[in-house]
């Protein structure tokens, strides 16, 4: 499971063109998106890595990692 922090989400557009970037990338991934809290939850085989750049590539780049 990896969790993404996402300061640039604020509306329904935004929360469907990640979810598309997301499974994009990986089809099988189950995706958990809070739009108030600006987090993405993702469910993949796929490395946290490949997931950001698809973020990035969707124009949605993910706050870096805490911890």
């Amino acid at each position: 499971m990896h969790q993404f922090t996402l300061p640039d989400m604020s509306c329904g557009h935004c929360v469907a063109a990640i979810t598309e970037a997301l499974q994009a990338a990986d089809a099988q991934a189950r995706i958990d998106i809070d739009r108030d809290a600006k987090t993405a939850r993702v469910d993949s085989a796929l490395p946290r890595e490949t997931l950001a750049a698809a973020l990035a590539e969707a124009g949605y780049p993910p706050a870096p990692a805490e911890g």
